[in-house]
């Protein structure tokens, strides 16, 4: 199989980390977390996943979990002081959503 050509590149690199980080159950959990209320800090994420899910993960464990989602674009994050907020950022499931259009619709302008 062939290389992808043009933005094709950027947007698979983007997709692999995309998939990479919502196969982790943890992962899925927190973007969850931040449906519910965005803008949360680590220890809120950590108290709100150890109170709902029983998910009894180090303040390090999220951490690193934040980091991957961040990494694949999924999280994005404000400082305020000593904060750091989290904030869920769908864009990247909508570049994916725009590469394979439901059936009917072109998407060509998006390749």
């Amino acid at each position: 199989m062939g290389n992808v050509s043009g933005g094709h590149d950027e947007v698979a690199d983007l997709g692999a980390e995309m998939f990479r980080a919502l196969a982790d159950p943890t992962r899925r959990r927190i973007l969850d977390e931040l449906v519910d209320r965005d803008g949360q800090t680590l220890f809120e994420i950590c108290a709100r996943l150890a109170t709902k899910y029983r998910l009894a993960s180090t303040r390090q464990a999220i951490s690193q979990h934040l980091a991957v989602l961040e990494g694949a674009g999924l999280v994005m994050t404000r400082r305020e002081g000593r904060y750091k907020f989290h904030y869920l950022d769908t864009s990247p499931l909508d570049q994916i959503a725009r590469r394979w259009p439901r059936h009917g619709q072109t998407g060509a302008e998006d390749r």
